[in-house]
This record gives structure tokens, sequence and C-alpha cells, in this order.
């Protein structure tokens, strides 16, 4: 058994992850400025701390009266983040939070002698001139540089892996680090402002009639690639036990326009809608999709499910939320 520290413990990914961990026994310690939104926390301990501040990030290891203890792996999810609509807006906010959170985490863990710390990156860190086609070529590892990553959000999480590497470098701390490729599944964020494409299109296609309209942002043929919570949670467990340093994608290759996702989720439904393109909104780059090329070299492995079996359970999650059973 490990003590395993997991920040960002309150959210979607972190959520799953405490869950998966603890069900192989291990001792978790969850960390995040709020609880889980949809289910109570599987974690041993939680711990509400805002990781922005320094004196947080140290309390996070022994901030409470005969709970110090020795990490062997830490999982730093903590991040303030959203679907494009938000990480668009808001550029400084979550830049400046993100720094803050990442440079805090870092010097804890180096105080405090974890073995082992896994960053979580984001797809958002390559360079969007090879994003400019709806047919992209799947984005390898060393494509993120020379650097042009999204602003905001891109730029502080490219900014974060060259933290972790100056860390590893001088400190000799264990780094693994991960980038997501558009994480979706079940107790989820699904509304509010801050949800994902596939959650925000099952709300708005359980909310529709059979037969009605829904928003698109976007003219709908910008493509991505999306991954199941399931497979990012093994994933992230493999990339720990890996010993491997440095960047890798995590993410599936099945590359889909938004309008297609829009007709996976709709035949999940059962219904036929019309879609209505508003090109007002974001809409993020015009393609990106995933090269597992390495992930499948590293790892021994990579995500199975299909988008279509991965959208079942999660339609059907967001419909029970949005339209709840009288």
């Amino acid at each position: 058994m490990s003590n395993i520290m997991v920040t960002g413990a309150g959210g979607f990914i972190g959520h799953h992850l405490v869950k998966r961990l603890k069900a192989e026994g291990h001792f978790v310690r969850g960390i995040d400025i709020k609880y889980p939104e949809f289910e109570k926390t599987a974690a041993d301990e939680f711990w509400l701390k805002d990781l922005r501040w320094d004196y947080n990030a140290i309390h996070a290891f022994n901030g409470e009266p005969f709970c110090v203890r020795e990490f062997d792996e830490v999982y730093q999810l903590a991040a303030d983040m959203g679907g494009i609509g938000y990480i668009t807006k808001y550029l400084a906010d979550i830049a400046r939070n993100n720094i803050l959170i990442n440079v805090n985490m870092l010097e804890a863990a180096r105080r405090f002698g974890v073995k082992h710390y896994l960053y979580t990156s984001s797809a958002c860190v390559y360079n969007q001139d090879k994003q400019r086609d709806a047919n992209v070529v799947p984005l390898r590892e060393e494509d993120a540089y020379p650097a042009l990553p999204e602003r905001g959000y891109g730029w502080e999480k490219l900014f974060a892996e060259q933290m972790c590497e100056y860390y590893q470098h001088d400190y000799n701390l264990d780094i693994r680090m991960v980038r997501f490729h558009n994480v979706y599944g079940p107790l989820g964020t699904y509304d509010g402002g801050k949800e994902k494409s596939p959650a925000a299109i099952c709300r708005k296609v359980a909310l529709a009639r059979d037969g009605g309209e829904i928003e698109v942002w976007g003219d709908g043929l910008a493509t991505r690639s999306y991954m199941y919570i399931d497979d990012c949670v093994e994933g992230l467990r493999r990339l720990m036990n890996s010993g491997y340093q440095k960047p890798l994608n995590l993410g599936t290759d099945e590359l889909v326009t938004v309008d297609g996702l829009v007709d996976i989720i709709s035949g999940v439904a059962g219904k036929t809608l019309t879609k209505r393109h508003d090109l007002t909104k974001p809409q993020g780059v015009r393609g990106r999709n995933s090269d597992n090329n390495l992930l499948r070299q590293i790892l021994g492995w990579e995500p199975k499910t299909l988008l279509a079996d991965g959208l079942r359970p999660t339609y059907e999650w967001i419909k029970d939320q949005v339209c709840p059973k009288l």
C-alpha cells in the first residue's frame, strides 16, 4: 500500500482517480478548494486548501496535527480550467491561478521528499500552426515546439511542464507529465460555463424534444478526439508506474467533427435533431488529434473505449441530472 496525494480531488478526473486508488488499497489524501459535486469522496482524508497560496501547499503535507505523512506519489490535477468558452475568456485569471498552484506544489513536493510526482498538462500546449486543418495530422509530443500554444491556459501548461523539468534537473524530483486530450464521462461538469463539449452537447440533447433544434458552437466542422474517463484513469496509473519522465499524450486517435459528436449523442438518445450553428461562439483550433505511437511504446497500451460506447453512460448520467425521473 502506498501513501498517495491527489490534488484537484474534488474535480472530475481527480474524483475518479481517488476511487481507483482506494479500490487498489492505497491511502489517499485528497486536496481541493471544493468537495466533489455529485458524489461523496472515497479519500481517507479530504482537506480543503487553496493551493494558490504557498502555505496551503505546504499544509497539504503537514497542515493537520497527527496527519504528517511521507507520500510515495502525488498526482497534481488541481487547476482553474473549463471548456472553450471559459478558457478563452479568462486568460489572466487562469494563467495566474495555475502558475501559482503548480509552482507551489512543485516546491512543496521537493521540500517533503515526494518520491514520484505526476503533473497533468494538456493538448492545449501544442503549436496552433499544426492545428489549422480539420484533417489534422495527429500531434506528436515534439510538436509542442517551436512554441505557439493556446493563449492563457496553453501557455501556463507549457510553462509548468518546463518547471517540472527544472525541478527534475536541479532537485532530482521524479517527474511524470501527461498531456490530456479531451476527457469526458459521468460525474463531470455539464453546465454553468465550465463544461466541455461532450457534456454540453449531452445536456442540450437531453433537454431537446425529438425533432427539435439545438445550438452548436461554430460551424460544426472542427475536429477533436475524446477519451473516456476510465481510460484516462488507467493511463494515469500506468504512467505513474512507468518511470517515463517526459511529456506523453494520453488520448484516443478517433477523430470526429463537432457535428459528428452531436450525431452520435443524438443517436444514443434516440432523437432526430436539427443543428443551429452559432458562428459568434468560440470553437478553438480547427483540428486536434492525438498521436499515440509514443504512448503505445512507453506503456504498451492505449485507450480502448470507442466514443459511441463511452457516450452512452455519459449521456444517461447527464440526462438523469437535467431530466430527473418523477
